[in-house]
């Protein structure tokens, strides 16, 4: 059974998207890119971008599952709230079209996508771009965070449900 993800890298310069089909064992691209909105726009415009251009995705794409990173900041408290509203306006679109949501941290993304959870990001850039034979890694790294954050549920979620079904098995015995 093919499994549609769409990954999302919440951001609210640049939201990484990548859109993939697993099967339990391949990868097939289907679409990446990013949602853009520009420096110096008023802040509701921008987020009115994000939630129109996500819902587009949802809407031609029809996933089965998105996967979102986990908002994690020690630094900038400003760029924290600004993202935390991205992805609010993106968790709505998510909601809105009934696709269920699973998020993932950034040491459980590494951890899928190169086996070790305090990966570089070129590492993670360039397993990500093995996993799905893409000819060039995706620019900008945001894409290659969301197509790396669609990986790691793929293999999440196979793991959760190879997980259930060897649980009912056992149970069934």
């Amino acid at each position: 059974m093919k499994t549609r993800i769409l990954g999302i890298d919440p951001g609210y310069a640049i939201v990484g998207c990548g859109v993939l089909e697993y099967d339990g064992r391949d990868f097939l691209t289907l679409d990446y890119g990013a949602v853009t909105t520009p420096a110096g726009s008023e802040f509701t415009t921008r987020l009115l971008a994000i939630y129109d251009g996500v819902s587009e995705l949802l809407e031609r794409y029809r996933p089965d599952a998105m996967a979102i990173e986990k908002l994690f900041f020690n630094t900038n408290q400003k760029t924290a709230i600004d993202v935390a509203q991205a992805r609010g306006v993106i968790l709505l679109a998510a909601r809105q079209y009934e696709v269920p949501v699973f998020e993932y941290t950034p040491l459980q993304v590494k951890q899928a996508v190169v086996g070790y959870g305090r990966a570089v990001k070129q590492q993670v850039i360039e397993m990500t771009t093995r996993f799905l034979n893409l000819k060039r890694a995706p620019k900008p790294d945001d894409v290659a965070d969301a197509l790396a954050i669609a990986i790691c549920h793929a293999h999440s979620a196979c793991s959760q449900l190879g997980g259930a079904f060897q649980q009912m098995i056992s149970n069934r015995l």
